[in-house]
């Protein structure tokens, strides 16, 4: 099912003043650590600004007011951070493996003075069968594993009547692929929203699922069969 497009033009008219200077100490302390840190090979002003902070943004109408966020795979913060320097009312979990990638997103976090929002070093298998299992609004994920994987990953984390929301590139494929998995996880009725990048910076879609009834327990499965043998 399609959902609308997002207003890109507006959603950049809406990065001004203090965020636009929020955003601006984002991109340099990014630039500043990515030697140190390996967060990311975009690398160019512009270049940054529509794949990194646009594309993250333009999911920002799909989180629920005051939404509990879990974020699977934080990496460089994408999409957390462009969303929470948005939405002031999101408080986001951020659960990333890497020690390096946890210690650039706990100093962004402080840097930008970003109330609510948490670092967990784990995997999110693991803290999906611990005390975060269904506790969360909205999971999303960006640029980390193949739809079936991801979903997962991801939706044993959100509530029953939450949503899991995937940040993708062309992805129908993936979608079809996916679809026995998202049932056998709990997820229901699944929205796609595509859109183009301005200056031909490429084409997105935002993978929606809403989640329907509880994850059986024996997902996630843990011990990387997620990647290895994932639900097909």
């Amino acid at each position: 099912m399609e959902m609308q497009t997002p207003a890109l033009g507006a959603l950049l008219g809406r990065i001004t003043g203090e965020k636009r200077e929020a955003f601006a100490r984002f991109g340099e302390l990014l630039l500043r650590r990515n030697e140190t840190f390996n967060l990311t090979a975009v690398t160019e002003e512009r270049e940054m600004l529509y794949k990194h902070f646009l594309d993250s943004a333009a999911g920002e109408a799909f989180f629920p007011a005051g939404a509990s966020v879990a974020e699977v795979g934080s990496g460089a913060g994408f999409p957390s951070v462009p969303l929470r320097l948005l939405r002031e009312d999101l408080k986001f979990t951020l659960f990333e493996s890497v020690g390096k990638k946890c210690a650039f997103l706990k100093e962004a976090a402080e840097e930008l003075g970003l109330l609510n929002v948490t670092v967990e070093k784990m995997r999110a298998e693991d803290a999906a069968r611990g005390n975060y299992r269904e506790k969360f609004d909205v999971c999303c994920a960006r640029a980390v594993a193949r739809l079936n994987t991801l979903a997962e990953y991801c939706l044993p984390l959100v509530k029953v009547g939450g949503r899991f929301i995937a940040y993708k590139g062309e992805a129908e494929e993936e979608i079809a692929e996916a679809a026995r998995a998202i049932r056998t996880l709990g997820g229901g009725k699944v929205h796609t929203v595509r859109f183009d990048l301005p200056e031909g910076y490429g084409r997105r879609t935002l993978v929606v699922v809403e989640k329907e009834k509880p994850t059986p327990a024996k997902y996630p499965r843990g011990r990387g069969k997620e990647r290895s043998a994932p639900i097909v």
